[in-house]
């Protein structure tokens, strides 16, 4: 198993696919399957059932996942998505932006 550089509440933006550009919150990471779910982006249509909670049924929109290789992190200085690279700040790992530097732990 690869090592996750998204975890859960990051910023990313897709690289691929028809949310290509587009930026989203991380709401969930599944590391075994290497995808994760991302607010706003791959949005598919799920049919509801009648049940007695919804009479009317219908049609609602939700997140399906995406690929881990097709999210980068999204870094505001520089405003695009970036590689990143871990390094120790004071006995800690830290995840930072290899551009400007900018750290996206804590």
């Amino acid at each position: 198993m690869s090592v996750v550089r998204i975890k859960k509440d990051d910023t990313v933006v897709a690289i691929r696919g028809a949310d290509v550009g587009k930026t989203g919150k991380v709401i969930q990471v599944l590391p075994d399957k290497n995808r994760a779910l991302i607010e706003g982006l791959n949005l598919v249509k799920k049919t509801l059932r009648k049940t007695q909670d919804n009479p009317q049924g219908g049609i609602a929109e939700k997140e399906a996942s995406l690929h881990l290789s097709n999210l980068m992190p999204y870094c505001p200085h520089c405003k695009k998505g970036v590689k990143i690279r871990c390094d120790r700040d004071e006995g800690k790992k830290v995840r930072k932006c290899k551009i400007c530097g900018h750290a996206f732990d804590g």
